[in-house]
């Protein structure tokens, strides 16, 4: 495969990317969701990006929502991998590059289709010196572990286990200029203990199999959190959000993730996806440094 480059582009998640279908049945919303699923690990196959991730307090000003104070902004590198014997499984590492004062704080994530197996994350903080293991779903009361700081959590990487959840189609409509298609996703009984979405509701371009808007409810039915994607391009054969935005709705903050640069086709050494390279900057540059004279 060939390597393709954009810039900017941004960081498409799993777990919030959907496709469309016509009738309204469970059946056809299962098929929805597993097309988008085939969709979505085609992104994440021997990917290498360059991302900024920007988080701040917000307030809605003339109709829309703006920052009310100064972003902090970090900007990292990751790299994916599609794993398994299906191919269904993820592995991915993330690092940060800036600021100067958190270089070397890094993330490596193991991401399994079946929904009978937990996902593993580990976290390393540079300035301790230590991994440290996330549970990524324990209970519906536990809190989620965020993203390097921002409204991006390991809860959010858990809602791709199609097994987990029922989807239904419960309208078409037309959202930011695009036909789009509303889907509900419910957990099963077992996720429900773990997760504290009580359901989310997602609006798919009918067109491109890719999530334009998804709102997330907790089991009082309030809406908790919302995510809205944009810059939408095509690349490597499928259509891709080069923003995504996530918004906290009980403490005014957002996220936003947008990808500067995206490559795929890269050859990745697996050794990459290790918890060697969080504690080896030395081994891990060396492995970065092969990424990038492939992507120039």
């Amino acid at each position: 495969m060939s390597i393709h480059a954009v810039r900017p582009i941004t960081l498409v998640l799993a777990f919030l990317a959907f496709a469309t279908a016509a009738p309204a049945t469970a059946q056809d919303a299962r098929a929805i969701m597993e097309r988008v699923d085939a969709a979505t690990r085609a992104q994440n196959d021997s990917a290498f990006s360059v991302m900024q991730l920007s988080t701040c307090k917000f307030g809605i000003s003339g109709g829309k929502v703006k920052c009310t104070q100064r972003p902090t902004v970090k900007k990292l590198e990751s790299a994916s991998l599609n794993t398994g014997r299906s191919g269904k499984d993820t592995q991915s590492i993330a690092i940060v590059l800036e600021p100067a004062a958190e270089r070397g704080i890094g993330m490596l994530s193991y991401v399994y289709d079946s929904a009978s197996k937990d996902n593993e994350t580990w976290l390393y903080l540079s300035s301790l010196g230590k991994v440290k293991r996330i549970v990524a779903s324990s209970s519906a009361n536990s809190e989620p572990v965020s993203l390097f700081g921002s409204e991006f959590t390991t809860e959010d990487q858990e809602t791709g286990k199609l097994d987990d959840y029922t989807f239904t189609l419960l309208d078409t409509v037309t959202y930011a200029g695009r036909r789009a298609y509303v889907i509900e996703q419910v957990p099963t009984p077992a996720r429900a203990r773990k997760t504290r979405y009580a359901k989310t509701v997602v609006w798919i371009d009918a067109e491109r199999n890719l999530a334009l808007k998804a709102e997330m409810y907790d089991r009082r039915g309030n809406e908790i959190r919302r995510l809205i994607t944009g810059k939408h391009q095509r690349m490597n054969g499928v259509w891709l959000s080069r923003s995504i935005t996530i918004m906290n709705l009980v403490s005014n903050r957002l996220s936003n993730m947008a990808m500067q640069e995206i490559f795929f086709g890269v050859r990745i050494d697996p050794e990459l996806m290790t918890q060697r390279s969080l504690t080896d900057t030395v081994f891990r540059e060396a492995q970065l440094d092969t990424l990038r004279a492939q992507a120039r």
